[in-house]
Formats: structure tokens, C-alpha cells, sequence
């Protein structure tokens, strides 16, 4: 009986380091994470605001988490190219999507979208607000706001505005500063608003809005004209340059945000390792020193989390449909 009792007790231990190596294969698979390289998805070309930000915190982010995080830029739609690609993508943390407005926007813009926001992806954090700023070749006769607005009335059928593609940042400003000055513009996209501020700099066309993040050094470095940053303030970075309020336009007020996005289905633990390795990067003084440097700021440690993160992508998808479907526009 004695030797029987054994048995059984044996056989009952094995089961029960059976069943806590199989429960636990998900830890420790979080545990040993990052074991080959990150991918950090960048919806826009290299050297655009979007690309600047990911930059900035991928070498803190990867120091935390003990790995390397290589960038790779996947243009086009307006940022949704890339994200339906990170939407396919394992599960598995090695695929991260950098994104932002335009994930908020997207559902409202296109029609077969491919992906939805809050059910394909697992949110990781904010990462950063950034202002907007308006600005023209130097060339460009309007010296003030309240000039431009005038000018571009009485030659609508002449000025040319860039953007970054349908749904991208510098888009949705556009149409703002359209809707505002009451006025429908010739529009051109580029793939990414790094080669739009290229052709801008160089007199291919003649005005576009733009995040800080790449706009400052144009604009310290006196290569283009600034007529205002799309925020209630001036931004610490550019003094000099008025606000939209300032300059008699009131209603242009946007700004832009940006998350880090996994693939739905990504294990929790996984997303929390990411988390918190960005709350160490946004905390990192020489982030924030070049984040202050293009007249932006990394956000509260409480919402660089997936939680505040899900939230305020819910309420934007919700603020944008209506400013979208108000403004009749669709892409293609």
C-alpha cells in the first residue's frame, strides 16, 4: 500500500509540473523577451515627423529591454499601408507599429480599410502631442496669417498645398486651415511630408502644414516662412512664431499625437515589457531635451500605457468620423 501511495503521489507530482510548465510556456516566453531584433514600423518615409519620433526613443526603448529595435519605413494611404501590414503580423512583440493621428482617422477616411483599430491591435502608449505649424516657401508674397488667408482667397485657383497623402497629418490640417479660410485649394500629396518639405524648401510648391518635429530647424534655419503653430500657446522652440489665435484664426487648433501598436493577440505580458520600456525612454533627459529642441514634450508616464493609450484612440475615432464625414472627404 505504502509503495502504491508512492506511485500515485509521484505520478500526481509530474502532472502538476506537467500542467505548470505548459501554463506557463507564455511567460516564459515574455520572460525571455526580446530574444532576436524588434521591428519598428514607420507608416511615412525617413526624415518625416513620424520617423523623427520613432527614432528618438528606439535606442532607449531597446536599451531597456536588452535587445535591438531596427526601423523600417513603409509609406503609403496615408499610413495605413503599413498599418494593415502590422495588423497581419505575428503576434508575437517583434512587430511594432509607430503611428499617429491617422489611426484615429482612418476608419472614417477609407471604405475597405482592411483593419480596424481597436480590434486588430493591441495598444502599447502614447508616445508624444506635437504641434503644427504652417508654413510656405520663403518666396511666397503672404507675410502674415491674416495675409495668407487673404492671398489664397484671391488666388485659389493658383496655390498649391502639400500634404503627406489622404488621412496623413499634414492632410487633416489642410483641409482645417481649408475649412476655416472658406477657400478649396489645389492639393498635392507626396509620399511622406520629408520630400514635401524637401520640394517646399526648394520652391516646388508653395505652403503646407506640418508637425514641429519637422518643421523647427527649417524654420530657425530661416529655409521657409513661418505664419503660425496650430496650438493655444507658442511653442517654447519657436518664439517667435504666433499662434493660430494670434494671427485670426482661432478655430485651427490641432495637434498631433503618436502610439505604439502591437498585433492583437500579442500576449499581455509582452505588451507590458514594451510599455515599460517606453515610460523609460520618455523619461530619458536627452529625449526630452530633443523633443523640447522640435517644440514637443513626451507625455505623463499615466498615458504612456495601454489603457489611457485604448481610451483616447476610442474618443479620437470618435471626434474624427464626425469631422471627416462633415467635411465630405473620402480616398480613393
Amino acid at each position: 500500500m505504502r509503495r502504491l501511495i508512492a506511485a500515485f503521489a509521484a505520478v500526481s507530482l509530474v502532472a502538476a509540473c506537467s500542467n505548470e510548465g505548459g501554463g506557463g510556456a507564455e511567460g516564459d516566453t515574455a520572460a525571455a523577451y526580446p530574444e532576436e531584433n524588434i521591428t519598428f514600423v514607420v507608416p511615412f518615409s525617413a526624415g518625416g515627423p513620424t520617423d523623427t519620433v520613432t527614432r528618438m526613443i528606439a535606442d532607449p526603448m531597446a536599451k531597456a529591454l536588452g535587445g535591438k529595435i531596427v526601423v523600417q519605413n513603409v509609406e503609403g494611404a496615408g499610413g495605413t499601408v503599413a498599418a494593415g501590414q502590422v495588423a497581419q503580423a505575428e503576434p508575437d512583440g517583434y512587430t511594432v507599429l509607430m503611428h499617429h493621428i491617422g489611426m484615429s482617422t482612418a476608419p472614417a477616411l477609407y471604405k475597405d480599410l482592411g483593419y480596424q483599430p481597436l480590434e486588430d491591435f493591441a495598444t502599447v502608449g502614447l508616445v508624444t502631442e506635437v504641434p503644427m505649424t504652417l508654413v510656405a516657401r520663403n518666396d511666397f508674397p503672404p507675410s502674415t496669417l491674416a495675409d495668407l488667408t487673404a492671398y489664397v482667397k484671391a488666388n485659389s485657383d493658383k496655390v498649391s498645398l502639400a500634404n503627406a497623402g489622404i488621412g496623413a497629418a499634414s492632410h487633416l490640417c489642410g483641409l482645417l486651415f481649408q475649412s476655416t479660410a472658406g477657400v478649396k485649394l489645389q492639393e498635392v500629396p507626396y509620399q511622406g511630408t520629408g520630400p514635401a518639405l524637401t520640394d517646399l524648401v526648394g520652391g516646388q510648391v508653395d505652403f503646407m502644414c506640418d508637425q514641429t518635429t519637422n518643421t523647427t530647424g527649417q524654420i530657425t534655419a530661416k529655409k521657409v516662412k513661418a505664419y503660425a503653430v496650430t496650438t493655444p500657446e507658442r511653442v517654447k522652440s519657436l518664439p517667435d512664431v504666433p499662434t493660430t489665435a494670434e494671427g485670426g484664426m482661432p478655430e485651427l487648433q490641432v495637434s498631433v499625437w503618436h502610439g505604439l501598436y502591437v498585433p492583437a493577440g500579442t500576449p499581455p505580458e509582452i505588451v507590458t515589457k514594451l510599455s515599460e520600456a517606453l515610460k523609460t525612454a520618455l523619461a530619458d533627459q536627452a529625449v526630452i531635451d530633443q523633443m523640447a529642441k522640435l517644440g514637443t514634450a513626451p507625455v505623463e508616464a499615466a498615458d504612456a500605457t495601454p489603457d489611457a493609450h485604448r481610451a483616447y484612440l476610442d474618443e479620437q475615432i470618435k471626434t474624427w468620423a464626425k469631422v471627416i464625414a462633415d467635411a465630405g472627404v473620402k480616398a480613393s
